[in-house]
């Protein structure tokens, strides 16, 4: 039975189109002000709870995300934890699976919503989908059983879904349904109706939320395709004070079985660069042990990363570096579900 107490929500606007507005006059988009933000969502009046609203300054294009913007956003939502049951992020889709793979692992112990949510057109569009998508995040950040968050984890809301925060990947520039969960089922679907699929959802441990503030970005992606140089390999791995990388490999996990290249990787894990094997598809998982491809790959110390997005795996590695892990602590914290990041 869903509580009837009146919940708080906060709303935190970092940028992105959803909070553009455009003048009648030049047809140049602007940034909402929410003191007109009910001329665009009259229908906020009717939830039955309390909405806050916060603007992270600078506001930013979500192509200017950068992890000094994710420490102040998780500086913000762990001030304002205990004043709130739940928070909505409005955020730029480029890089909203980034920022929210990010949280998820910067704010342990979360107990209680962070929704993500934006747009593909402008709210002040006649067709925008951001409406829609604001209304749904906001429901979803409210609602409770028994005086308990139904989504206590960082999630982001779309076209009807919605999604684990770092389980996601964005595939569409165009259509309303950008946003892809190719290893993760939904966790909740919007409809007359929002059913939450409770078997996917985390589940909450009521301990104190600790908010990390320490992120290392001294990282870089390899993405492998056929034809790939040693100059491309070596110059990625010999950048100065790089600790990790992250391998964007074929289909299971695997790469070329090349002599130089398996050389440029065991050399640079000797320097003490740590390499994750992520998988380029959008769906399924790393098994270095399916191909003599990969099997090459881990004889020489790289890492598998599982069924992880590189969206997550990227700021999962600046977290863990970040907090001071190295070695086989490293290692073995790469191939652990923190947040429901992996599936092992």
């Amino acid at each position: 039975m869903t509580s009837e107490k009146t919940t708080s929500i906060l709303v935190i606007y970092t940028g992105g189109t959803i909070g553009m507005v455009q003048s009648p006059k030049t047809g140049a988009l602007a940034p909402l002000t929410f003191k007109n933000l009910y001329r665009y969502l009259p229908m906020l009046e009717n939830f039955h709870c309390k909405i806050d609203f916060y603007t992270l300054k600078p506001l930013l294009d979500s192509s200017n995300m950068t992890p000094v913007f994710w420490i102040k956003l998780a500086e913000v939502i762990g001030e304002k934890y205990e004043s709130y049951d739940g928070f909505v992020v409005l955020h730029g889709s480029d890089t909203m699976a980034y920022t929210a793979s990010a949280l998820s692992f910067m704010l342990e112990n979360l107990n209680k919503p962070v929704i993500f949510t934006g747009s593909q057109l402008p709210i002040g569009m006649v067709r925008t989908d951001g409406r829609e998508n604001f209304i749904n995040a906001i429901e979803i950040a409210s609602a409770m059983t028994d005086e308990t968050p139904i989504v206590p984890e960082v999630a982001i809301c779309f076209e009807n879904k919605l999604y684990r925060g770092n389980r996601t990947t964005k595939i569409n520039a165009e259509h309303f349904g950008a946003f892809l969960s190719g290893n993760y089922p939904l966790l909740a679907e919007v409809g007359v109706y929002i059913r939450y699929h409770q078997e996917a959802i985390q589940k909450p441990n009521f301990r104190k939320i600790k908010v990390h503030r320490e992120l290392d970005d001294n990282i870089a992606i390899l993405q492998l395709f056929p034809g790939i140089n040693p100059q491309v390999v070596s110059g990625t791995l010999d950048i100065p004070g790089l600790k990790a990388v992250i391998l964007e490999t074929f289909g299971a996990g695997n790469a070329p079985t090349t002599p130089w290249f398996i050389h440029h990787l065991k050399e640079a894990i000797h320097r003490g660069i740590v390499i994750l094997n992520v998988t380029q598809c959008k769906g399924g998982t790393v098994d270095m042990d399916k191909y003599e491809t990969g099997v090459e790959l881990e004889k020489i110390g790289v890492i598998g990363g599982y069924d992880i997005t590189t969206e997550s795996a990227v700021t999962k590695m600046m977290y863990l570096l970040g907090s001071g892990y190295r070695g086989k602590e490293l290692e073995k914290l790469l191939q652990t579900n923190l947040r429901g990041e992996i599936t092992v």
